[in-house]
């Protein structure tokens, strides 16, 4: 065998070893990619209306690659889905972040802007095949059901969001899915919809196995109960909400009645961010004796032991601890046990158990 010859054997034996390395590398990686991961995050965080959540996470989805136009054009569709209002909170933070960012020295990238949607055809019609490409199925037939009752949502839906929207070219089909699915997993009480929009998703290409990881990326931006509700529909095991080192404590406070208004007004603030912003924190309720309006009484109650030492090291925690110090006179904590464990699932249906 000539020197050329094994030369070209041994190369080509190299490439087929890196492969093969290579394939087992990555056969147990992650369903979602890093993009993925942050826009369904963003998605969730601008459902649910969490801007201070959101802020941290279209930082780390501009510092993971996603342009500007990317996450704008996800902001801008999910209006169809959560409503005007918090889709122009979710742009107006995407605004303050970038502007954050530029003061920093990040230039990040603009990427490719929408193209104006051309085409004579009738809005309509065009709305109706996207929406038969996404089900898989042909619409025949009298109008059944919401839309019979009220045609009008009926043209809307398919003029607008299914031909205005969905024809647009910054995302395809399936990335509009994957943020569409990511923002009703993220709300309660749209199931129906959500199982519409799986099914449309499966449809585009995205996998049980990416639904499934995105049940987890639901879970920590938007709590185990929302979590659940995804699995439930994806037919998977679900998360217990009560598990079996829940915390849940009573803490006893007495404040000086020189402080009691300015006392009230930083916990009321503390305690609405850390429901707001934290899935592991299940309660936080303040509550004050009728008789003694200095005695305030706060249940707590945390999804585990690491959901509380977390929450012991978030920033509206601490400016709590810091700015309320000279205000308590005195502060027992009272750590509690369920005497019925049976009930606590029953307590915390709601909740997603």
């Amino acid at each position: 065998m000539s020197k050329n010859k094994l030369w070209i054997l041994l190369f080509a034996f190299t490439v087929m070893a890196s492969t093969m390395n290579a394939q087992d590398k990555t056969s147990g990686t992650a369903a979602l990619n890093v993009h993925q991961h942050t826009m369904a995050a963003i998605a969730a965080l601008t459902a649910t209306g969490n801007m201070q959540q959101l802020k941290s996470a279209l930082n780390a989805g501009l510092d993971a690659g996603l342009t500007v136009n990317e996450i704008k054009e996800a902001q801008v569709q999910l209006y169809a889905y959560c409503g005007f209002p918090r889709s122009l909170n979710a742009i107006h933070a995407l605004m303050a972040v970038l502007d954050e960012r530029k003061t920093r020295g990040i230039n990040d990238v603009e990427g490719k802007d929408a193209s104006p949607v051309t085409g004579t055809a009738d809005k309509f019609e065009t709305g109706k095949r996207t929406l038969q490409q996404l089900t898989g199925k042909e619409e025949i037939g009298p109008k059944t059901g919401a839309n019979a009752f009220a045609p009008v949502i009926d043209t809307f839906l398919k003029e607008h969001l299914f031909a205005d929207i969905f024809s647009r070219d910054v995302l395809n089909h399936r990335q509009r899915e994957f943020i569409t699915i990511s923002a009703l997993a993220a709300m309660p009480g749209v199931e129906p919809q959500l199982q519409a929009h799986i099914g449309m998703g499966k449809n585009t290409g995205i996998t049980d196995r990416q639904l499934a990881e995105l049940a987890d990326v639901i879970e920590k931006n938007a709590g185990r109960a929302q979590a659940n509700t995804l699995r439930k529909l994806l037919n998977q095991p679900v998360s217990p909400v009560t598990q079996p080192d829940m915390m849940v404590r009573i803490s006893e406070i007495e404040i000086l009645p020189e402080h009691l208004e300015a006392y009230k007004t930083i916990l009321e603030k503390e305690s609405s961010e850390s429901i707001a912003i934290e899935p592991g924190v299940i309660a936080i309720y303040p509550m004050y004796q009728k008789e003694t309006p200095t005695q305030i009484r706060i249940l707590e109650i945390y999804a585990n032991q690491a959901a509380y030492r977390s929450h012991l090291q978030t920033p509206h925690f601490l400016h709590y601890k810091t700015s309320t110090l000279k205000m308590v006179k005195s502060l027992k904590l009272v750590d509690m046990d369920a005497i019925d464990e049976q009930m606590m699932p029953v307590i915390f249906k709601k909740l997603g158990e």
